[in-house]
């Protein structure tokens, strides 16, 4: 029966807690331990019960109840005293302040995920996390930062599994109104709503508002009375979910639909930031805009948006990588596009790596690639995967040429710390490792910290992970035990076992069966009578992923089988929660992937800050971040064939902990404590807590992005863009000439007994056709010579015209060989501007010929 109207009724507070509801509207108490006891503290059962939500929880408490609380003196001055923190939190400009910003320079930042807690299940893994990480720290340094998301009707799937093993999963509808959201409206209170068509029709969308700290999280909802077509209600009813329909038509609600909810709004970024391929759309809708708003045409508009935008790749693996069959994109997207003034063939070569194929399909990826100019993936190596990945995007160019940098991933400190380690921290080191944790100084008194008291908070850590290991597979399956199967789960974990963890999503890379391809050595050390270990695994497949459900059920049937069940125990249904308690619990975190398919990684950053050692492949951010002393490493990142490289892997982890890891964890001498093993606990906090930082990865963004991108911005859309309307005069007045360039006679002189440090002098002749040596680069490419016959990695001079006779400009210059062995020079000459910010996204290049 549906009602004739709705409304919503919030809980009355009396005065003196008036501002729980505030902090309940806001996320920020999600990372101030004072501020989550004071909720906890109101009803500590009805907290578990309702998945640590402060909406959902004031919303069930009666007057009588809250009546009772405000009665309480002492409760009251807590409220006091928290609130009083959150507005010193809020009213704090922030580190960005101090690099003097344009006002309302807002730079908006789009992704399909956010992992912001445990309550808000808007997150499927790594990425959701890693994005609702940026936006806490954003908030931290004051950055005028917007997000922009979808409100998913029933979020990511629930996993539960059968007695054999398999996952199956289970979607639970979200109740909007029991979460810190509120519907943005304007000023009658009639709901904010925007619109894109869809050959379904037009589908409707409301704006939520979420608040994470100082940063406004908005959200879109299709779920509205105007969508009077289902399937156009449904379109954000799940994360990830649907057919490649539902995929598309999320993408463009988020991108172009994102896009026109921030203009509802009134909020006109300076700078866009694409996080993965999912929004990036989202580039053309902005393109549309600055049409509308200069009346200029899109390929003028389009470089406005790729001067001032961020695009951030995560998937170093190909099939990660979203790729629409053009058919599709020409249902959804052929009337949007001819709206744009182009021709269809113009927009898919936006995503296309080389000419367009319809063998490959339209990359979401490169489309975000081609849209800005700004470019990263998330860890070194990363960055170099992604460079040779991408390179058919500029193929003029060296694989070391590619545009795409790298901002190593970071995580959010304070919301990942444990209470005991945090106490530690408090006392021993400077206060800046909760402000500044990006700071090298926040860290440097480690080792001031006493071995003892080090210990015995990790223990503790230890023994609430073993006794929430427990509790949360006996909640998990409480109404299908038995008592002896209950007593059996009981003696799980032992808090003073070594005790290791591994959680990630169960693909077949990340290769969590690894630790078994040994079964009976595996169980040898599990079983040791003196040094026993201990493992808590956890982790989600795609719902369509069946080689990873697989991968699951193959993992708990070989723990079963082999009667591991007590030393070794899987966590159902990974969450934000679960990842809290073993990241903070475990001594050593496991990290098993087939290099190089590991972009970052972030859980293990989480395990360090706490004292746990990091033991993985050197691939994302631990290939960087290892140096010997601060954890353990598995192998020296040779790769081989997959099968090799198992053996190889498994191999290895074995001798590491049978000869390594457990002998050391165990060797406690006089001091009570196992020495050897804190020192470097020590070197692991001291190296890398601040490293891989989310403060210090935001820091980076806004310096090697943000702030240049805002300043692009502007230079672009000066006097009603008369920056981008000359570049689209000037690469049209290049293309058209560009054939002209040849490259005469060069000269290479000094090569004769050539050592390092000794200069090489480099002429060349130009024959630049009606372009003049303004419009053109002309460098020097030199390096070491590969196998190959490339020079790789390449390194670059420019080249000065000196003089001109008749059609000919003649240029030199020189550069000193910086090292020894087989070495290789040539000329070229790339088209030159400005405001191009590198030198590849000129596009075109001519080298001087092989003689």
């Amino acid at each position: 029966m549906r009602p004739v109207t709705t409304f919503v009724v919030s809980p009355t507070m009396p005065d003196a807690l008036a501002p729980l509801k505030e902090l309940a509207y806001n996320y920020w108490w999600c990372w101030n331990p004072d501020a989550v006891e004071l909720f906890r503290r109101i009803d500590p059962a009805l907290w578990e019960e309702v998945h640590h939500n402060p909406v959902a929880l004031l919303t069930r408490l009666s007057h009588a109840q809250l009546q009772a609380m405000a009665d309480r003196v002492e409760y009251v001055n807590q409220v006091r005293e928290v609130y009083a923190q959150f507005r010193r939190y809020m009213d704090d400009r922030g580190w960005y302040a101090s690099q003097d910003p344009k006002p309302g320079s807002y730079i908006a930042y789009f992704c399909a995920e956010f992992g912001i807690h445990e309550s808000f299940s808007c997150y499927s893994g790594g990425l959701g996390v890693l994005a609702g990480d940026h936006l806490k720290s954003a908030s931290d340094l004051g950055l005028p930062l917007v997000a922009m998301g979808l409100l998913y009707q029933e979020g990511y799937f629930r996993q539960y599994l059968t007695q054999n093993g398999w996952q199956n999963e289970q979607y639970l509808e979200v109740d909007f109104f029991s979460l810190p959201l509120t519907p943005v409206t304007r000023a009658d209170g009639t709901p904010i709503t925007i619109s894109v068509d869809l050959p379904l029709g037009r589908c409707h969308a409301q704006i939520w508002r979420m608040n994470v700290g100082r940063v406004p999280l908005y959200l879109l909802d299709t779920n509205v009375p105007q969508n009077t077509d289902e399937r156009l209600r449904d379109v954000t009813d799940r994360l990830y979910g649907g057919t490649v329909d539902t995929r598309v038509m999320q993408e463009m609600m988020l991108g172009i639909g994102g896009m026109r909810a921030l203009q509802a709004i009134g909020i006109e970024p300076a700078v866009c930031h694409i996080n993965e391929g999912h929004a990036a759309f989202c580039l053309l809708e902005r393109s549309r805009q600055f049409m509308d708003r200069f009346s200029v045409t899109f390929r003028e508009a389009w470089q406005i948006t790729q001067q001032s935008s961020v695009f951030t790749t995560h998937t170093p693996v190909p099939a990660g990588n979203e790729v629409f069959r053009f058919d599709i994109m020409e249902t959804y997207l052929r009337s949007y596009v001819e709206a744009l003034g182009i021709s269809w063939v113009e927009f898919l070569s936006l995503g296309s790596q080389s000419a367009p194929s319809s063998d490959i399909g339209f990359s979401m990826t490169v489309l975000g690639l081609r849209g800005a100019v700004y470019r990263n993936g998330v860890s070194k190596l990363h960055g170099e995967v992604a460079r040779t990945m991408w390179r058919d995007v500029w193929s003029e160019f060296a694989r070391s040429e590619v545009p795409i940098g790298a901002v190593t991933n970071g995580i959010h400190t304070q919301s990942w710390i444990a209470p005991e380690i945090a106490d530690l921290y408090d006392r021993y080191l400077s206060p800046t490792w909760r402000t500044r944790p990006d700071l090298e100084e926040s860290w440097k008194n480690v080792d001031a910290i006493p071995s003892f008291e080090l210990w015995r908070a990790h223990q503790r850590r230890r023994e609430r992970l073993v006794l929430g290991a427990r509790q949360h597979i006996l909640s998990k399956h409480s109404t299908s035990l038995t008592q002896e199967q209950i007593n059996s789960i009981h003696d799980y974990l032992d808090p003073d076992v070594l005790t290791i963890g591994f959680a990630r999503r169960f693909a077949s890379y990340k290769r969590a069966d690894l630790l078994m391809h040994d079964i009976e050595r595996l169980a040898r050390l599990v079983h040791d009578p003196k040094r026993p270990v201990q493992f808590v695994l956890a982790g989600k497949a795609h719902p369509r992923d069946t080689e990873g459900k697989e991968l699951i059920q193959r993992v708990l049937q070989n723990i079963k089988r082999h009667g591991l069940e007590q030393r070794i125990v899987f966590l159902e249904d990974y969450d934000i929660d679960v990842a809290r308690l073993m990241v903070r619990g475990c001594d050593v975190w496991l990290n098993t992937p087939r290099r190089p398919y590991e972009a970052s990684g972030t859980s293990g950053m989480k395990a360090v800050l706490n004292g746990a050692l990091h033991c993985s492949i050197l691939d994302g951010w631990w290939a960087e971040g290892f140096d010997g002393y601060n954890g353990f490493a598995i192998g020296r990142g040779e790769q081989f064939d997959n099968e090799q490289q198992d053996v190889t892997d498994a191999e290895t982890l074995y001798d590491m902990l049978e000869h390594t890891i457990v002998p050391m964890f165990y060797d406690i001498g006089k001091s009570r404590v196992p020495e050897r093993w804190i020192a470097l606990m020590k070197n692991s906090i001291r190296t890398l807590g601040g490293r891989f930082s989310a403060v210090r990865m935001v820091h980076d963004y806004a310096v090697e992005a943000y702030i240049p991108a805002v300043e692009q911005h502007y230079v672009m859309i000066a006097n009603q863009a008369e920056q981008a309307r000359a570049l689209v005069r000037h690469i049209g007045m290049i293309d058209a000439r560009w054939k002209q360039v040849r490259i005469g006679p060069v000269a290479i002189h000094g090569t004769t007994g050539a050592h390092v440090g000794k200069r090489i002098h480099v002429t060349a002749e130009l024959m630049l056709g009606a372009l003049s040596p303004d419009d053109v680069l002309v460098q020097a490419i030199y390096g070491r010579v590969d196998s190959k016959g490339d020079i790789s990695p390449a390194h670059t001079t420019t080249l000065g015209a000196v003089r001109k006779e008749g059609s000919t400009t003649y240029y030199e210059g020189d550069y000193a060989c910086e090292e020894s062995g087989m070495q290789g020079c040539t000329v070229r000459a790339v088209p030159a501007h400005p405001l191009f910010v590198h030198t590849a996204d000129a596009m075109r290049a001519t080298y001087a010929d092989i003689g």
